[in-house]
């Protein structure tokens, strides 16, 4: 799958072209840190998202719905370790079932922690970029549906406000220290 992400990103991820401009579609080259550096722009993303889209395709069905889980998870680390905002933004593009099929993945899978700090970068996304604030909450509604016990469901939420606790005291920090806060 390793190999199946990284010729996905070099196919429709980012690149810069000659002239500086970035694109995922225009001739160039790849753009390897691009996901790892800083936010990126819905352009950069959006042919990633669309190449995951028609993988994800019912009609195709070459591509189950853990393959694309996996797809993505081993994509969000090409060539290292994504910020959690582009993978968010990432997630936001391919749509609501990939989104919540991802998400889902990690609850039964035992990694609350890791999908509480999703949901809040979802939710700082669909701020930034303007997109609708009542589509994270449903997701998270649904993803919370998913937990098969109450306690679970509350380590959950728990961790929810834990990781917005600390995104809050990061971007106080930067602030006082007079850096652009994300």
């Amino acid at each position: 799958m390793v190999n199946q992400a990284r010729l996905l990103y070099i196919i429709f991820g980012p690149v810069s072209s000659l002239d500086g401009n970035c694109d995922y579609c225009c001739s160039g080259h790849v753009v390897w840190q691009k996901m790892i550096e800083g936010p990126t722009d819905e352009t950069s993303l959006k042919g990633l998202a669309d190449a995951i889209k028609l993988l994800y395709d019912p009609e195709a069905r070459e591509w189950t719905a853990d393959d694309v889980i996996s797809l993505v998870d081993e994509l969000s680390v090409v060539p290292r370790e994504w910020l959690l905002e582009n993978n968010a933004r990432l997630l936001i593009l391919s749509g609501n079932n990939i989104c919540f099929t991802f998400m889902a993945s990690k609850a039964v899978n035992g990694r609350a922690v890791e999908l509480a700090r999703l949901v809040v970068f979802l939710a700082l996304v669909c701020e930034k970029d303007l997109y609708c604030m009542d589509w994270a909450v449903k997701m998270m509604q649904k993803v919370c549906k998913v937990f098969s016990t109450p306690g679970e469901r509350n380590i959950f939420l728990q961790s929810v406000e834990n990781a917005f606790a600390h995104m809050v005291m990061d971007m106080l920090q930067a602030v006082l220290a007079g850096k652009p806060a994300g």
